[in-house]
């Protein structure tokens, strides 16, 4: 169909359909006008405040339960072959209680006790004990009588014998090696420090209880290049026993033993093994007793409250009383005693 027919065509459309609808309104009645309606007139609304929808619920997995993970390595599988260590022996004996190192073979502490009334008995004479090497302690760890044999230092006791002269069982106990420790003898063990212990005894005029804990240090010394070492010489064939720098005592005066509210008198004290002259002062030795903590490793004293505490140099005179000794008593008369003596001091040791 050209486009010329589409015309006519349209335009005839267009003239039937006019005609086809003046034809549909010219058969209806004259009906007047709707009456127009009022309208109230448009509301002022608020738009509505658009709320964020809230997020999509995401299902989470199920969490699988824990699960130990295995280790390739057992690094405690070591103790089914026993428990390396370091072992520290607790010896308990009559006279003293001590904890020993087997590295040194020397003691770590021993403790001690005396009161005046365990003072003034005389049941006990050192001409019948004898020195004796340990059998609590494993013979590979043990300090050895021969040890000491020509090497230039005394068995200094820790806890000395004098003061367990309430019982000769109590006494042959400080000769045990166990409460030794090698040091020098003139000018120290048969000198000073014996006075400082005779010092420690006289503290039971004033206080009903006192109880010392003495034991060795190993202390560093500056040397020439400005570097801090620590050396000490070793003793024995083959070297088997440490000789320490310097000893302590830590010293606690009870002024009412049996309350627990009750003063305490501390006083710690640091002395080098080396000869001392006898017009030192014991105050210059004189340290608090965190720094014997410190030095050794070891803690004293941390259960008694700071109220309860007092010090020592302040309530008594620190000073030595400066008297000949028997310098053949820091070492016994029985050092070369027949094996019978011998074997009966081990075999009480044995009981403790």
């Amino acid at each position: 169909m050209s486009k010329s027919t589409l015309a006519i065509v349209a335009a005839a459309s267009a003239v039937a359909g006019g005609s086809l609808t003046a034809l549909i309104f010219s058969g209806r009645k004259n009906v007047p006008p709707p009456t127009p309606v009022q309208q109230p007139p448009p509301t002022k609304t608020t738009p509505p405040i658009q709320v964020a929808p809230p997020p999509p619920v995401t299902s989470l997995p199920p969490v699988p339960p824990p699960v130990a993970s295995l280790s390739p390595v057992d690094p405690r599988g070591i103790l089914q072959y026993g428990f390396p260590g370091p072992v520290s022996d607790a010896l308990s004996t009559p006279s003293h209680f001590a904890s020993f190192n087997r590295f040194t073979r020397n003691p770590h502490w021993v403790a001690e006790h005396f009161t005046p009334q365990s003072l003034i008995l005389k049941n006990a004479d050192r001409a019948h004990s004898v020195f004796f090497e340990d059998p609590a302690i494993p013979p590979l760890f043990r300090a050895k009588l021969v040890d000491y044999a020509r090497s230039g230092y005394d068995r200094g006791h820790q806890v000395p014998a004098a003061d367990a002269k309430w019982s000769q069982e109590a006494m042959n106990a400080t000769f045990s090696l166990t409460n030794m420790c090698p040091q020098v003898g003139d000018g120290f063990n048969r000198d000073y420090w014996a006075h400082f212990e005779e010092f420690c005894r006289n503290l039971a005029r004033r206080y009903p209880s006192v109880r010392v804990v003495t034991g060795p240090l190993y202390l560093p010394k500056r040397e020439a290049d400005g570097k801090w070492r620590v050396s000490y010489e070793v003793i024995g064939h083959p070297p088997n026993v440490a000789v320490p720098t310097h000893f302590y005592k830590v010293i606690l005066a009870e002024e009412t033993p049996s309350s627990p509210i009750g003063r305490v008198a501390l006083g710690a004290f640091v002395l080098p093994n080396a000869p001392i002259p006898n017009q030192k002062s014991l105050t210059e030795f004189e340290v608090p007793i965190e720094a014997v903590e410190r030095a050794s490793g070891l803690t004293f004293a941390d259960r008694l409250p700071v109220e309860r505490r007092k010090r020592l140099c302040q309530e008594v005179q620190c000073e030595i009383l400066v008297r000949e000794f028997d310098r053949t008593r820091q070492q016994g008369t029985l050092v070369n005693a027949g094996s019978a003596t011998a074997g009966q001091v081990v075999e009480q040791r044995r009981k403790w």
